[in-house]
């Protein structure tokens, strides 16, 4: 099949999937006699694969990693449990990051609880005030 094929089949685009080539996570398909590329089942499911993995949000360093247990299925798989526990990790963290954004917004957003001339606005204030370096509602004095 051919890239764009191979992009319609998985939903991954044709610029990722060369990037995919340059970094080594996708073989390399062989050229047909007019240079066009030429993916094969393999190619499907490895991109398959990737695709998965970076909806996982995992990095691709760590998807690397996975490729080679993949190509070396005899190796133990105690590294990509731990692969799993570092990205759980990460997103633990990024999910108490979000919710600190969260309580910051609310408390902005309680600044204005109804409508104003911009003027007026509350939340306007805020963010003015944070721009000159003053404390906001958002941010407590000394973040």
């Amino acid at each position: 099949m051919r890239i764009s094929e191979l992009a319609n089949a998985t939903g991954v685009e044709i610029e990722t999937i060369r990037f995919y080539e340059k970094q080594g996570l996708l073989p390399e398909p062989a050229r047909e006699e007019n240079g066009y590329r030429s993916y094969t089942p393999a190619h499907l499911e490895r991109l398959s694969f990737i695709r998965h993995c970076r909806a996982l949000d995992i990095p691709l360093a760590d998807i690397r990693r996975l490729v080679s247990f993949i190509t070396s299925p005899q190796e133990d798989c105690g590294d990509i449990n731990e692969l799993i526990d570092q990205q759980i990790s990460r997103v633990k963290a990024r999910l108490k990051s979000m919710r600190a954004l969260e309580k910051q917004l609310t408390q902005l957003r309680a600044r204005c609880d109804e409508q104003h001339q911009g003027q007026e606005c509350g939340i306007l204030h805020e963010l003015v005030a944070a721009a000159h370096g003053e404390a906001c509602a958002c941010h407590a004095p000394g973040k």
